[in-house]
């Protein structure tokens, strides 16, 4: 009996062992082990002590418990441990499978499923053991059972020792020796002695390997670990609520940084305090619609909190928020630093940009003005164009249907002088001659759109504004395409014209009705206006017709102003 009551004691010792080191992230099985051994042990003593057959076996069936649940909860443990998962229905059919066979045990000395006949009861010294023990059908099931779980367990170690590179070696090999160790407890005691159970000496032995194993894991679990250290640092606060947010709890450091925390009261809403109503509340709504807004900036007393929200889960069910706030202080100082810094930096690059672009508008409009003062055809001409531009896109803007940005708009119209450029490349013979060009000289003439739309990118090539680039070059090369496809240099036909060269073609044609040219006089408002309307849908885009109506009167103020100067 001595045997028996020191494995008791230890077994218990182990309890408050366990009780001291334990931890919420051990694993449940463990948990379930170290309750179940010293019943067991208890068992044991109890039959040692008993002084009748029925007795003994009443104790015998509580040590049935080792074989059916704990080996079961150390399978399960050992599952957990390698990181492989079991469906939940496989985990029922176990259980059901060793309770159906726990159940069969009970049975003893009134079935003969598990027992067949009445066992009887000896004594070893002091200590009361059962013998004339013929076991039934089940009793060979629970044995097949337990090498099936320990075949099973053997097999999982196994590959988790060559595949499982995430897994301790040394924890695989601790593994073996406790679930061996039970096992050999099992079908190895009787080899020893048939008068004493040797079964609670390798329940204890498996029992401290287990919680050496379970200490070690809390060592291996890299969340685990980060949690606690940052809960023990003190620069994390943590703040838990339920699904209608009513408050279950905080650390200190969440109250130091949230004082109204300490005002809350444990299973009330957060109305007591306007801030966190105001705050949370409003917050906690956006984040059921949309996951994503989980993190927030909130300044409290000349400090900055960065706030994450999570969803508070109990296994698979979401019961809650959980809030974690940390000082960021000092990484939004440094931010805000170095957005002064960039803010900085980038008006200089946009003052720098800006001249740059200047530069070239000036050198591009320099060089138009240089063709205007070759070509007798043009004085004035690219001024007078661009003034048309802007009085055209203004009538585009007011109707909005066709829904121009602000950018385009003002990139049409810095572009607009450039529509010629290309005439710098025209022999002056035929760029100055007076009267109407040969055919010859007129192909000649036309290569000034194409030449024009090689210069503009060639000068404007590189700059940051590629949007103006983009439109400067197609004002240049295709302003003489028309609606209908006869224009030139591409004979582009429709919306295949770009719709700033066909903004463009109706201000150029417009000024060379209504100017003077060296070959002709000037024509009147009502003729160019006969002729621009008779070439919507051939020589323009009939859907700017609208707006060219609208720009009409204006367009006719402009010129008499100019007439009268």
């Amino acid at each position: 009996m001595v045997f028996y009551y020191s494995m008791l004691g230890l077994s218990l010792a182990l309890v408050i062992i366990y009780a001291f080191i334990f931890h919420k992230h051990f694993d449940a099985n463990l948990t379930i082990m170290t309750v179940l051994v010293p019943v067991i042990n208890l068992a044991f003593v109890l039959m040692g002590n008993s002084t009748t057959v029925e007795g003994a076996l009443n104790a015998l069936k509580f040590t049935y418990i080792g074989g059916c649940y704990v080996l079961v909860a150390a399978m399960f443990l050992i599952f957990n441990t390698c990181g492989i998962p079991l469906k939940p229905w496989i985990r029922t059919l176990i259980i059901a499978i060793s309770t159906g066979v726990y159940v069969c045990a009970t049975t003893i000395g009134q079935t003969d499923i598990f027992y067949q006949g009445m066992p009887s009861i000896a004594y070893y010294g002091e200590a009361a053991y059962i013998t004339d023990k013929h076991y039934g059908p089940m009793h060979t099931v629970f044995y097949v059972m337990i090498g099936l779980f320990y075949a099973v367990t053997i097999g999982v170690i196994i590959y988790s020792f060559f595949k499982k590179k995430q897994v301790s070696k040394t924890i695989l090999i601790l593994i073996v020796i406790a679930i061996s160790t039970s096992v050999i407890g099992f079908f190895g005691s009787r080899l020893i002695t048939k008068e004493m159970e040797l079964l609670p000496a390798t329940y204890n032995m498996g029992m401290i390997i287990y919680m050496v194993i379970a200490s070690r894991l809390r060592l291996y679990d890299a969340s685990d670990s980060v949690i606690d250290s940052l809960v023990q640092k003190g620069e994390t606060g943590f703040i838990s609520f339920d699904n209608k947010m009513r408050y279950l709890g905080s650390n200190e450091t969440a109250k130091e940084m949230l004082p109204e925390l300490n005002v809350l009261v444990v299973d009330h809403r957060v109305d007591n305090s306007q801030w966190l109503k105001e705050n949370l509340l409003p917050w906690v709504a956006e984040f059921e619609n949309d996951e994503t807004k989980n993190t927030r900036l909130f300044e409290r007393e000349n400090k900055t909190y960065l706030v994450y929200i999570n969803r508070l889960s109990v296994g698979s069910m979401h019961r809650g928020y959980q809030f974690l706030m940390t000082d960021d202080t000092a990484n939004q100082q440094y931010i805000k630093l170095i957005k002064q810094y960039n803010n900085q930096l980038e008006e200089e690059v946009n003052k720098k940009t800006k001249s740059v672009i200047e530069m070239q508008e000036k050198l591009v409009v320099g060089m138009a003005t240089m063709v205007e003062g070759r070509d007798n055809s043009t004085g004035g001409h690219i001024k007078r164009t661009s003034d048309c531009i802007r009085i055209i896109v203004g009538e585009i803007k007011k109707d909005n249907t066709l829904n121009l940005s602000d950018t385009f708009c003002n990139n049409l119209i810095k572009a607009a002088p450039m529509h010629d450029l290309g005439k710098i490349a025209v022999d002056d013979a035929i760029l100055r001659k007076p009267g109407k060009f040969t055919p010859e000289e007129f192909e000649i003439m036309k290569t000034h759109a194409s030449e024009g739309a090689r210069i503009v990118k060639q000068i404007l090539e590189g700059t940051d504004d590629i949007d103006f680039m983009n439109i400067a070059v197609n004002v240049a090369h295709y302003h003489h395409e028309r609606w209908d496809g006869s224009g030139y240099p591409n004979k582009l036909k429709g919306e295949s014209i770009p719709f700033e060269a066909r903004i463009m073609a109706i201000a150029d044609v417009y000024d060379a009705l209504v100017s003077k040219r060296v070959y002709k006089e000037s024509m009147s408002f009502e003729e160019a206006n006969k002729i621009i309307m008779e070439g919507m849908g051939k020589h323009f885009d009939p859907s700017l017709k609208k707006f060219y109506v609208a720009s009409r009167k204006k367009l006719e103020d402009y010129y008499s102003n100019l007439q009268n100067v």
